[in-house]
């Protein structure tokens, strides 16, 4: 099962209000392809390469992000989605998270 955590939600929304701000539709466009690549690594999630102990990571084509998930058992919980350039300490501070939850 697939799970978005809040902050991948929250980090969906951001750049989404961005992309929209920048062009009309961009942020719906940006919002697609973010789907598209969940429903890959839901089907998937093996496919995709482990950054930092059990989280993977999936690259979005059109839009510089990536998606941070951790596959668990039955579960598929994604813990970010972030600009490529963004500090990997974000990411990795929810995996921290994410293993005490």
């Amino acid at each position: 099962m697939l799970i978005v955590r809040k902050e991948a939600e929250e980090d969906i929304k951001s750049a989404y209000e961005w992309y929209e701000e920048k062009r009309i539709n961009l942020g719906a466009a940006f919002v697609e392809e973010v789907d598209s690549k969940l429903q890959k690594i839901e089907e998937h999630p093996d496919l995709y390469m482990e950054v930092m102990g059990d989280v993977r990571r999936a690259l979005c084509k059109r839009f510089p992000y990536s998606i941070y998930f951790i596959h668990k058992n039955i579960d598929i919980v994604v813990i970010a989605v972030l600009h490529q350039r963004r500090n990997p300490a974000v990411w990795q501070a929810r995996k921290k998270a994410e293993q005490g939850a």
